[in-house]
């Protein structure tokens, strides 16, 4: 088995390229492991290496070196292959995919407690073909996503104070709602949506949560549906929403439902963003992909561990 660290070098505040070469380093040293580290170079290098690598149907484990953004990559390579399983070693600013992992979160820092843990299957969110590991969101949540990196620069903004300085900069400075048709299934609608996100894992956003019950491994997802509303009462509506309290908002603006099939049509363009990463379509379906990736984290470890 060949144990390949693919590594962003430009994740985070600081490049942890050498801190990453140590780890495959130990492995080598200490377990006798076939270790090699893979650098990306552009978006979207992490997906064709990890695929590269599952072709050739050699036994892989790959270590996603980075945020959200790489682990979102490595999975769209490395799902579907039976040989290959994923990890990730966290050096990105965005890390929301691991906080599904409750207290194991923090253990995946170090590879000692990753490489010989017992792979185990995921659900993803297949959204126009792309593979979503978390939350597939549309509307005002992935235009803040699609922004939030203009802020995170700024001093004393890192993380969630980011986006939270996106959402205020896109509910004041930008409309807020778009005239969407929407099918759950067979079930269509039309009307004004503030957003519509598709819940695999549990957060995003540096920590928002919008459906607490929603688990990575058991064939189901959940879409939250928010109807448009003035920026007044979006303010109020806001902390309930991230915290997870949607039970407590009014039933005539707010639903969550399990649909298999979710399909958003607009006659402008929908702001997609799939574990931070967006795109924009007048068309977005999504649909589960039932324990399409195998994964591997520290032994124990639950992806549902944080899940009410």
């Amino acid at each position: 088995m060949k144990h390949v660290f693919i590594i962003n070098p430009r994740a985070g505040k600081r490049d942890r390229t050498a801190r990453i070469y140590d780890m495959a380093d130990r492995l080598r040293r200490d377990h006798g492991l076939v270790c090699e580290c893979m650098l990306t170079d552009r978006p979207g290098g992490a997906t064709d290496m990890a695929r590269k690598l599952a072709e050739t149907g050699e036994a892989l484990r790959l270590y996603a070196c980075g945020g959200d953004g790489t682990a979102h990559e490595v999975a769209n390579g490395a799902a579907g292959f039976p040989n290959a399983a994923m990890t990730v070693i966290p050096t990105g600013t965005g890390n929301d995919f691991l906080k599904n992992f409750g207290p194991d979160a923090e253990k995946f820092a170090d590879v000692e407690n990753l490489w010989d843990g017992e792979p185990f299957p995921l659900d993803l969110i297949d959204c126009n073909g792309r593979l979503c590991l978390t939350i597939a969101c549309s509307g005002i949540d992935a235009q803040v996503a699609d922004s939030v990196h203009q802020y995170s620069g700024l001093p004393l903004l890192s993380g969630r104070g980011s986006y939270l300085a996106a959402v205020a900069a896109n509910v004041l400075l930008r409309p807020v709602g778009s005239r969407w048709t929407v099918w759950l299934d067979d079930e269509r609608m039309e009307d004004d949506f503030l957003l519509v996100s598709m819940c695999n894992g549990r957060y995003y956003g540096g920590g928002s949560m919008p459906v607490p019950e929603a688990r990575m491994d058991d064939g189901v997802l959940h879409t939250i549906l928010v109807k448009k509303v003035g920026r007044g009462k979006f303010a109020r509506l806001f902390s309930a929403y991230s915290a997870g309290d949607y039970h407590l908002l009014p039933p005539e603006l707010v639903r969550v439902s399990t649909a298999r099939t979710v399909r958003i049509q607009s006659e402008t363009d929908i702001v997609t963003c799939l574990d931070g990463e967006c795109f924009r379509s007048r068309e977005a379906v999504l649909a589960l992909s039932d324990k399409r990736l195998n994964f591997f984290g520290p032994k124990e470890c639950s992806p549902n561990a944080t899940a009410r």
